[in-house]
């Protein structure tokens, strides 16, 4: 019994003095990465511009791009609920009746149509305008970083199926 217990303790010690050693052998390099997860948490992890080294003008040009984009939107806000709460009336109205008026349906499926239409011409303009900032290395680091993104996301919906799953058949 005290052999086993005395072997553990030297085990442990043994781990911590390695442990502490590497530590204390890349100080420089813990500090870096420390100062690099910073920074990101600093800038936004979700913020794909960070990473891209953008100059100073080019960061000015981006920021003038975005506060065009929403700030414009900031000032109708308002206005956008006012919209939905009159969708949501007009909706419950044409769910709660005995009959479904198609002629309705289709006008407010219309609507949607077109606010959805009109978002994705807003989005893409507004990273057109963008792209036109960034240089060609860039424009390709930013499509790495979007497809790594992306690709993290799929990941992480097949962990969700996977963990759902796993759960239903417990």
């Amino acid at each position: 019994m005290k052999k086993l217990l005395m072997s553990t303790v030297i085990a442990a010690s043994s781990i911590f003095a390695i442990t502490a050693g590497a530590n204390a052998a890349s100080p420089a390099t813990d500090t870096a990465t420390q100062s690099s997860t910073q920074k990101q948490h600093r800038t936004g992890a979700h913020n794909p511009y960070s990473q891209l080294n953008l100059t100073a003008t080019q960061d000015a040009q981006i920021k003038a791009i975005m506060q065009e984009k929403y700030g414009a939107q900031k000032d109708k806000r308002g206005d956008y609920k006012a919209e939905r709460e009159q969708m949501q009336k007009q909706i419950q109205t044409l769910t709660d009746s005995k009959t479904l008026n198609n002629t309705t349906l289709n006008r407010l499926a219309d609507q949607e149509a077109a606010k959805t239409k009109q978002r994705f011409i807003e989005r893409v303009q507004t990273q057109h305008a963008i792209s036109q900032v960034l240089t060609p290395e860039q424009r390709t680091k930013m499509a790495q970083l979007k497809s790594e993104r992306q690709a993290k996301g799929r990941q992480h919906m097949q962990n969700r199926t996977a963990n759902s799953n796993y759960q239903k058949n417990m």
